[in-house]
């Protein structure tokens, strides 16, 4: 069996985390801190992928989580699904990153690092066959950014031959709640370009935007945005724990949707929105057709941008629910011929479809996109843009300057630096290929 380990690292991640295994565990029929009560075959089919069976018939997920402080990770142990972890797979320090990126990449993260790995190789040693990690974190915070990109490394230099993938949340002006997010969004950007083969991307900003405008939401809550993403998640995470057509694991998955080492940022977008924060399920009216036409609407996308402005390098959608595998692909054939400018030419067989009978927990039908576009390239401009005019200033640069846990500043320019080139990558890939 090719397993998975997760990994979720500070407040964001671990309730992402958290309402992340909520979440599949209902998928796979089982109740709160007890066994599965599943009776469909494909529900416990790949269960191993995401859980071991280590005694009395409980299933125990694959995961870690991380924090410099407790209080979240209290929170997790303490929830509906707290007592099916692994005891010892919570951990934590006593005091927080205080969103400084250095605190977490250099400082009280870095004294945390071993434990982590320890329990890493622990879960890696019950593995047949590890087919890599999932890496659940922000990117605009102190634990998050920080440690998750220091332990990314870490993994990445004691399995060099496994898939590193993550689940990163872009900061946002919308909601902040630190000034000094756009420098660790920017120097987490850089780690993540060189140790992570893939990166499920998710914009504050358009998880806002999705909620008060798609939800009817005037004033959301940080729980309605892990909805979003944790379903997102189970989408995503779904070709590798449930049989189907043209499933894959997350090595097929790097292969379709990375033509181009350092451009492995995806955008994701799911349908329908609608039913997500809602008990009603009004599964008449939806359609392979409506499936495929809301999945690339910009309206459902996760990350700010506009498909319309960039070229899909690839992309890949799964279908879930009581669906014709004829008419999904009947209807994404025709998605494609009506917006075959979207797509870069000169990569051959760029979009990849696949489909699962298993409905997702909070609804009967819906789909997933992951989309390797050039499109992403707004976000990096704003980042960018928001880096240059607090680093000319040098705004807020003495807690990263200064002191035991001091950053260079030539390490904030080199950063920047590749989002910039990250830009100029997405713009040659958004130009026409020249026919000689």
């Amino acid at each position: 069996m090719r397993e998975v380990i997760h990994l979720s690292v500070g407040g964001c991640g671990s309730r992402i985390g958290s309402a992340f295994w909520e979440m599949i565990a209902k998928e796979h029929g089982f109740v709160e801190n007890g066994p599965s009560k599943g009776t469909e075959d494909a529900e416990h089919q790949n269960l191993e992928v995401y859980f071991h069976e280590p005694y009395h018939g409980i299933h125990t997920p694959r995961a870690i989580f991380v924090d410099l402080e407790p209080s979240m990770i209290d929170e997790v142990r303490s929830g509906g699904y707290g007592k099916s972890f692994r005891p010892d797979n919570f951990i934590s320090g006593e005091y927080g990153g205080g969103g400084n990126w250095a605190q977490g990449h250099y400082g009280r993260g870095a004294e945390l690092t071993e434990n982590v790995l320890d329990a890493v190789r622990r879960e890696a040693e019950s593995c047949d066959c590890l087919q890599g990690f999932q890496i659940c974190h922000s990117i605009g915070g102190g634990t998050g950014a920080g440690l998750g990109t220091l332990l990314l490394a870490k993994l990445k230099d004691e399995f060099p031959d496994r898939i590193m993938s993550t689940f990163s949340v872009l900061p946002s002006p919308k909601v902040a709640e630190t000034l000094v997010e756009t420098y660790s969004a920017v120097l987490s950007i850089h780690h993540l370009t060189e140790y992570s083969d893939q990166s499920f991307c998710f914009d504050n900003g358009k998880l806002h935007d999705t909620c008060t405008r798609n939800l009817n939401m005037p004033q959301p809550t940080y729980d309605a945005y892990n909805r979003l993403i944790s379903t997102a998640m189970s989408g995503i995470s779904a070709s590798l724990r449930f049989p189907g057509q043209l499933n894959s694991d997350l090595c097929k998955t790097h292969m379709n949707l990375v033509s181009f080492p350092r451009m492995h940022f995806l955008t994701v977008g799911q349908a329908p929105l609608s039913e997500i924060e809602s008990d009603v399920r009004e599964t008449q009216s939806l359609t392979a057709e409506r499936l495929a036409k809301e999945v690339f609407d910009s309206k459902n996308l996760m990350t700010a941008g506009d498909f319309s402005d960039g070229r899909h390098l690839a992309c890949s959608t799964m279908f879930r629910g009581r669906l014709s595998m004829e008419d999904i692909e009947d209807q994404i054939r025709n998605m494609q011929n009506r917006n075959s400018e979207s797509f870069k030419r000169g990569i051959p067989h760029n979009f990849q479809t696949s489909y699962c009978s298993v409905a997702q927990s909070s609804m009967e039908l819906s789909s997933t996109l992951i989309s390797n576009s050039t499109s992403i390239q707004s976000t990096f401009e704003r980042l960018g843009d928001d880096f240059t005019t607090m680093f000319r200033r040098k705004a807020y640069m003495r807690s990263y300057t200064m002191g035991d846990l001091a950053i260079d500043e030539m390490d904030f320019t080199e950063a920047h630096s590749n989002i910039l080139d990250l830009v100029s990558e997405c713009q040659e890939c958004h130009a026409p290929v020249e026919h000689k």
